[in-house]
């Protein structure tokens, strides 16, 4: 092999192990990735947990115990003044001590306990009748009229329906299973079909109830948005939601970037940078901390960029502020956070500058950086979606609200997997946003739910919704 020929190889050598080595760092990032320090689910990170703890939360140790504080209320079980029932155990007519008769005396006090049951349930069966009669004159039948709701000669009451849609809604108990419950506790088994007919007219009467949910959280002033992906006829569609404190609304896509419906939005979302959201117009938008504090953790840990920890511990100490100062956190504050953050940025800028860069594999397309750099410029080129908690009062700090409005689903895939139909999955939603729009504005979800069955929804729901 001639000089020539061996450089080359030396060469070629060369640039397959720096090849070998960016992909090898690419794998061992991957195998650090956890639903601590990334998105991946908690379930993602199987049985084994590396010796750490089980739980670990984003959140820094404080200095006050785990627990009810002091000064806390708590509850209790309190006695109530008027019992349903009174059962009364007299006093022996002979003391104890020595004997003597105490019959005739009077009581000097009563010890009262109180015991909270349930009564024995069972099926109230009503029937209901009319009177036929016969005209003399010609013979007519003329017969009296059942009430609107009364349609089968034998049918279910609203109040059971009510009872299986909560089981089946609101704690995702199967159909087949909810027909065992429904035995066990009722005496009364309702088949899947009663179950899947029920579900259809509660979904069909809430549609008015949705519209004007999604109008209404549409134009807070503060909403949050995110969506996660469900099955439906084995094939991978999208439930979004749209939420605030009192609102939620889910809605059914065949793709993750229809978002159309949403281009009517004012005001702030909330969300995690996915940037088909900055294509809505006419809002502001400001972007969850928690990611970010899961991204920077990962790179402190795994890549050891120090400036991600400098980064992740700014933005702690900027959410510790806007808890400590409830009216707004003092603007010489803000501009001390904001100059620290560019700090920051800088000096994670020069880390990446000082990297070698990263082999491409083909001569087209951008060069390509590494995760905390890439980070880093979002960081920069959005700072004031970041930053935006700080200078505007009712802005969160995280996304989190849409995080937990979306967990239901989670629930719901675990117990059955996905649907069989577009429209089951439609419908679901629906009664989802109207049972998640009731639960957080305090009503009783199994009278919302009879009420709606009954056709009188609006007394629990429209008054306020417009308000």
């Amino acid at each position: 092999m001639s000089p020539e020929e061996q450089e080359q190889k030396i060469e070629r050598l060369e640039q397959e192990n720096k090849a070998l080595r960016s992909k090898i760092a690419e794998l061992e990032r991957r195998l650090g990735l956890n639903s601590e320090n990334s998105s991946k689910p908690p379930a993602s990170d199987g049985l084994k947990k590396k010796g750490k703890k089980r739980t670990n939360s984003l959140r820094e140790k404080g200095l006050r115990p785990s627990g009810g504080q002091k000064g806390h209320p708590g509850t209790t079980l309190q006695q109530v003044l008027e019992p349903d029932e009174v059962i009364v155990y007299p006093a022996p007519s002979v003391c104890g001590k020595c004997g003597g008769d105490v019959s005739v005396e009077q009581s000097a006090k009563i010890i009262k306990r109180q015991v909270f049951e349930l009564p024995v349930p069972r099926l109230i069966v009503t029937e209901h009748q009319v009177a036929v009669k016969e005209c003399p004159k010609c013979h007519h039948q003329v017969q009296g009229s059942f009430p609107v709701a009364v349609k089968a000669p034998v049918q279910y009451g609203a109040r059971i329906k009510a009872v299986a849609a909560y089981l089946h809604h609101q704690h995702f108990i199967p159909e087949d299973r909810l027909s065992e419950v429904m035995s066990d506790l009722f005496g009364c088994r309702l088949t899947p079909g009663t179950l899947a007919n029920t579900t259809k007219a509660l979904a069909e009467i809430v549609v008015p109830v949705v519209e004007q949910i999604a109008t209404t959280v549409k134009a807070a002033a503060i909403k949050h948005l995110d969506e996660t992906g469900l099955r439906i006829s084995g094939r991978t569609q999208w439930l979004h939601v749209v939420s605030n404190a009192t609102h939620t609304w889910y809605r059914i896509s065949t793709g993750r970037k229809e978002i159309e419906s949403l281009d009517t939005c004012t005001g702030v979302v909330v969300h995690d940078h996915w940037k088909s959201y900055y294509q809505l117009v006419g809002v502001e938008h400001a972007l969850c901390n928690a990611h970010h504090l899961r991204e920077l953790k990962a790179l402190a840990e795994i890549d050891q960029e120090s400036w991600a920890m400098a980064m992740s511990k700014l933005l702690r100490l900027a959410c510790s502020y806007q808890h400590r100062y409830p009216t707004g956190v003092p603007p010489h504050l803000v501009e001390r956070l904001q100059h620290l953050y560019t700090q920051i940025f800088h000096r994670g800028l020069d880390f990446h500058h000082r990297l070698p860069p990263l082999t491409r594999s083909s001569s087209r397309g951008r060069v390509k950086r590494r995760v905390g750099h890439n980070l880093l410029l979002r960081l920069h080129n959005f700072q004031d979606d970041v930053l935006r908690f700080l200078t505007e009062l009712d802005v969160p700090f995280t996304n989190n609200q849409a995080e937990r409005d979306l967990r239901m689903m989670k629930c719901k895939q675990k117990v059955s997997g996905g649907f069989r139909a577009f429209d089951c999955a439609v419908a679901f939603a629906n009664i989802r946003s109207f049972l998640s729009t009731a639960s957080k504005q305090g009503f009783n979800l199994l009278e919302v739910i009879t009420a709606a069955l009954q056709d009188n929804v609006s007394v629990f729901l429209f008054s306020d919704l417009t308000s």
